[in-house]
């Protein structure tokens, strides 16, 4: 397979992932999460979108540069094994806060995501500096993102 495919198989994957979650988020905004108490480091509701975009592009690059590695190589495949757990919970993550309206279930989603992320970060981080530095943005949010979750929790009993 030629890079440029490989690389847009990465990069539109990722951002797949937000794209297909956005129902679940869209459809709650209005109707419930804007009735919510919020901390008052709470962002902008329009903040999230290019956020997330930028971070899902971030990451498709970070796996591209992995699957470049040798997908038959046995550190590779643990890595992308790392990766695709890590998002998925990312995904699983937007069906239960918003989806299913549950900061709770949300929560223990995201510490499970964050443990995931880091996992993911070092691992890509022992194949390529640059992969890992990738992730380390994802990292940031998502850690900002489980306080902003469990302060919605501790704010909204």
């Amino acid at each position: 397979m030629k890079d440029i495919q490989k690389f847009l198989i990465c990069v539109m994957g990722c951002e797949l992932t937000g794209i297909i979650a956005t129902p679940f988020t869209i459809s709650a905004i209005p109707a419930w999460y804007a009735h919510l108490h919020k901390p008052f480091f709470s962002p902008p509701n329009w903040i999230f979108g290019p956020v997330w975009t930028l971070l899902y592009f971030f990451m498709g690059i970070a796996v591209f540069i992995i699957w470049q590695k040798g997908a038959k190589n046995k550190k590779v495949k643990k890595a992308l094994a790392y990766f695709f757990i890590q998002l998925f919970l990312n995904f699983l993550w937007s069906i239960f806060f918003f989806g299913l309206r549950n900061p709770l279930l949300g929560f223990i989603d995201i510490l499970f995501l964050l443990i995931s992320i880091a996992i993911t970060l070092f691992t890509f981080y022992k194949l390529s500096k640059t992969a890992g530095c990738l992730l380390i943005p994802y990292l940031l949010w998502v850690s900002f993102a489980t306080i902003l979750n469990f302060s919605l929790l501790l704010l909204n009993p």
